[in-house]
C-alpha cells in the first residue's frame, strides 16, 4: 500500500483534501489525523471491521480499548447507555479538548471499538483538522495514537510515516502538535469518578467543575494492573524508546552525579548513552548525547518536548537512556505517567 502524505494548513484546511480523507474514513479505510495532544490513527468507530484495521496497522493488542473521536456533544448521547449527570458539565468546561470520558456504551458501538468492554470512551479534540474530518465523513471517528503499539505516540506527521508508512492509505500533516501528550481520561461508570490516565486537565480542575471528588487510579504511576484495561494504556508497557530507558529520581545535584556514574559505566562496557536532562543541568552530563526536554518551569515544554526527544535517541541507536524525573506541580503526574511507562517502571532512587 502506497501511504499519501498531504499537508493540510490547519487554520483552512483545504476542502478536496478533506473530501478525500473523509471518503477513506466512510470505507472503512484508516487516516492519521492530528490533534492537539498527538497524530491520531483513525477509522470509523461504528465499523468493528474498520477497528480490526486499526489494532492490525499499529500491533495493538486487541484488548486494548480504542477512543471514539466526536464532534457535537449529541454524538455521546446517541453511543451512551446512559449518560451521567457529570458529563454535560465537563463537556461544557473541556470540550473541545483533551478529556476523554468513559461512559456505558449502547448497542451501536462494537466490541471491536472497545476492546470486549461494556464501556466507551469518548473526547470531542481541540484541532480543526480533526474536527473537520469528523464532521466532513460524517463518522464518529475512533483513534488511537498513530504509531506502532508500545513505541513514543507521535507529535509529528514524520513520527508517524516512520512507523506507518505503507500500512495506513493517508497521513494528513497539520504540523506539530501543540500539547504532546494524550488526553486525560476520566471513568464517569463510579461511583466516584475517576481518573485512569493523568493528563493536561488535571484532578484539581476537574474537582472544580464537578463539585465533588475525583480520585486517581492506584495504577497510574505504580506498576501496570493485571485487570483488564478499561482504559488505553493502562496494562500495557507504552511510549518506550528502543534502548532501555531507567528514570533517576532524588536530589538535583545527586541525580546528576548518579547519572553520570552510571553513563560512564555503561561508556566502559562500548556502549552508546542518552540523558534527559534540562536546560538547567544539560551541561552537567557526560554521554554521548544530552538533550533537554526545556526548562524545569516550562511545563508545558517537557509535556510537548518527551516524545520527540525519545524517538530522536531511536534515531541515533543509543543503548541505553537515562533521565532525570519531573514532579512539575501541575502536569507533571501526567509527564512522569508517560516516562514510567516508556520505563517500564525501572526507577533509581538516589
Amino acid at each position: 500500500m502506497q501511504t499519501k502524505l498531504i499537508k493540510i494548513d490547519a487554520d483552512a484546511p483545504n476542502k478536496e483534501d478533506m473530501r478525500e480523507a473523509a471518503e477513506i474514513i466512510r470505507s472503512g479505510g484508516l487516516v492519521a489525523f492530528p490533534t492537539e495532544t498527538v497524530y491520531g490513527l483513525g477509522a470509523n468507530a461504528l465499523d468493528p471491521e474498520a477497528s480490526k484495521r486499526i489494532y492490525a496497522a499499529k500491533g495493538r493488542p486487541s484488548d486494548n480499548p480504542l477512543i471514539v473521536h466526536i464532534c457535537r456533544f449529541e454524538e455521546l448521547l446517541s453511543i451512551a447507555k446512559e449518560v451521567p449527570p457529570q458529563a454535560e458539565k465537563l463537556a461544557d468546561a473541556f470540550w473541545p479538548g483533551p478529556l476523554t470520558m468513559i461512559v456505558w456504551k449502547n448497542e451501536k458501538v462494537p466490541y471491536e471499538t472497545t476492546g470486549g468492554m461494556d464501556t466507551v470512551a469518548i473526547r470531542m479534540p481541540n484541532h480543526p483538522v480533526a474536527l473537520a474530518l469528523i464532521d466532513e465523513s460524517g463518522c464518529m471517528i475512533a483513534a488511537p495514537s498513530a504509531n506502532t503499539s508500545g513505541k513514543p505516540s507521535p507529535t509529528e506527521a514524520g513520527h508517524v510515516a516512520l512507523d506507518l508508512d505503507g500500512k495506513i492509505p493517508m497521513i494528513l500533516d497539520g504540523g506539530p502538535v501543540g500539547i504532546g501528550i494524550e488526553s486525560t481520561i476520566i471513568d464517569l461508570t463510579e461511583k466516584v469518578p475517576m481518573i485512569l490516565r493523568p493528563g493536561y486537565i488535571t484532578k484539581e480542575m476537574l474537582e472544580e467543575v464537578l463539585g465533588e471528588e475525583v480520585r486517581i487510579d492506584p495504577g497510574i504511576i505504580a506498576s501496570d494492573s493485571t485487570k483488564k484495561p478499561k482504559a488505553p494504556g493502562m496494562k500495557y508497557k507504552h511510549y518506550a524508546p528502543k534502548a532501555d530507558l531507567v528514570l533517576v529520581e532524588g536530589e538535583q545535584e545527586a541525580v546528576v552525579a548518579k547519572i553520570n556514574a552510571l553513563v560512564r559505566e555503561k561508556q566502559a562496557a562500548g556502549l552508546k548513552v542518552g540523558v534527559v536532562a534540562t536546560d538547567e543541568t544539560e551541561s552537567l552530563y557526560q554521554a554521548d548525547y544530552v538533550v533537554t526536554i526545556g526548562a524545569r518551569s516550562d511545563e508545558d515544554a517537557i509535556a510537548r518536548h518527551l516524545y520527540k526527544i525519545l524517538r530522536e535517541f531511536d534515531d541515533w541507536n543509543v543503548d541505553a537512556i537515562y533521565s532525570e524525573s519531573f514532579s512539575t506541580p501541575r502536569i507533571g503526574q501526567a509527564i512522569m505517567n508517560r516516562l514510567m511507562k516508556a520505563a517500564g517502571h525501572q526507577v533509581i532512587h538516589v
